[in-house]
Formats: structure tokens, C-alpha cells, sequence
């Protein structure tokens, strides 16, 4: 007969295993979404200016030569995208300078910074999705880890709980006790013989 714990213990077993087969996957699909960002952003070729050079901002020094291949990369070159994009703008966004462009159609001044903030923005909003997409799989990765060890320790802690009421319930069928205050026997025919002395 299935009782309650019995049941129990099954489906938490059940959910241990399962934890246990989706972590590697989801760390699996993790690693394969980096690999993924790297293979696209090595795709586009694009790379931060020399050391040295005016176009090279101070905050992405670090970064100097580097080959964009992956989020953090991805990230400092958008960051550097933003700057350029203030000097060329006055600090105007996008749309602000795309409507002062519409206001004065024969402003070349104001069309050039209008395209340059237009290219800009596109590339930085790739990078930046990148970026994000690189940053998700380290969840992905983590969320893997931390199921296969609950999964782990759920179906670890379910077996001994099971194996400590298992030998609980050998030792008390095998512990009979004599009815007369005697001493525990665990063949019912000896004790009853023993009783039976004990009253003579």
C-alpha cells in the first residue's frame, strides 16, 4: 500500500532527477549562446582605435586594439559610440537633432551630425543587444548550476530519508517486547515460553 511519505518521497525523488537532467542542458545552451554572440560580433570585424589615438576615449583605454569578440567588449565599444556621438551632436539626442535637421533642410551642418547620430545609435543598439544576449546566458549558466545542485541534494536527502525509516522499521519489528515486563525476544513462541516459566 502507497502511504503519504511513500508518495512523497517519490515525487520529490522525481523532481531531484529532473533538476538534475536540466541543469546541464540550460549550462549547455549557455555556453552555446556565448559562442553564438562571439561568432557574430567576430563577424563584423569591428575593433576599438590604436592606443593613442584622439578617436580612443579615456575610459576605453584599456581596450585599445582590441577586436570586439565579446559582451564586455561589445558593451565599452557602444559606451564609446556614445561619447563621439555627444561631441558630434552638442549632446542632443537622435531625435532631437533629426527635428532641428527637418526645420532646416539646407543646414549641411545639421544633416551630417542628424546621419552620424542615426549610424551611431544603429550600431550602439546592436552592440548593446549583444551585449544583454551575453549577459543572459551567464544566467542561463548559473541557473544550470544551481539546478543540478538542488537536484542533487533533493535526491540525496530523499534516499536517506527513506533508508533511515527503512532501518527504523526493521529494528522495531525485530524489538517485540514481552507483555509481562520481560526481556525482548524476537521469536513470540520463546517469549511466550518464557512467560509461561516466569508465572511457575
Amino acid at each position: 500500500m502507497i502511504t503519504a511519505r511513500t508518495l512523497a518521497a517519490g515525487i520529490a525523488y522525481v523532481t531531484g532527477a529532473a533538476l538534475i537532467a536540466a541543469g546541464p542542458v540550460m549550462i549547455y545552451e549557455g555556453v552555446h549562446g556565448q559562442r553564438q554572440v562571439t561568432d557574430q560580433l567576430s563577424a563584423q570585424l569591428i575593433s576599438f582605435p590604436a592606443q593613442g589615438s584622439p578617436s580612443l576615449p579615456a575610459a576605453q583605454a584599456a581596450y585599445a586594439g582590441q577586436q570586439i569578440t565579446n559582451g564586455p567588449q561589445a558593451k565599452a565599444y557602444a559606451d564609446m559610440i556614445e561619447t563621439h556621438i555627444k561631441e558630434a551632436t552638442g549632446g542632443k539626442t537622435y531625435s532631437q537633432v533629426s527635428t532641428e535637421a527637418m526645420a532646416a533642410p539646407n543646414d549641411a551642418k545639421l544633416a551630417g551630425a542628424k546621419q552620424t547620430a542615426f549610424m551611431g545609435e544603429s550600431l550602439r543598439g546592436s552592440l548593446m543587444s549583444a551585449y544583454q544576449a551575453w549577459e543572459v546566458t551567464y544566467l542561463v549558466m548559473g541557473l544550470g548550476a544551481a539546478f543540478t545542485g538542488l537536484g542533487v541534494a533533493t535526491v540525496a536527502v530523499t534516499g536517506l530519508t527513506q533508508k533511515s525509516r527503512r532501518t527504523a522499521g526493521a529494528a522495531g519489528s525485530d524489538n517485540r517486547v514481552n507483555p509481562e515486563g520481560g526481556q525482548a525476544c524476537q521469536d513470540p513462541a520463546q517469549g511466550m515460553s518464557l512467560s509461561l516459566i516466569s508465572d511457575n
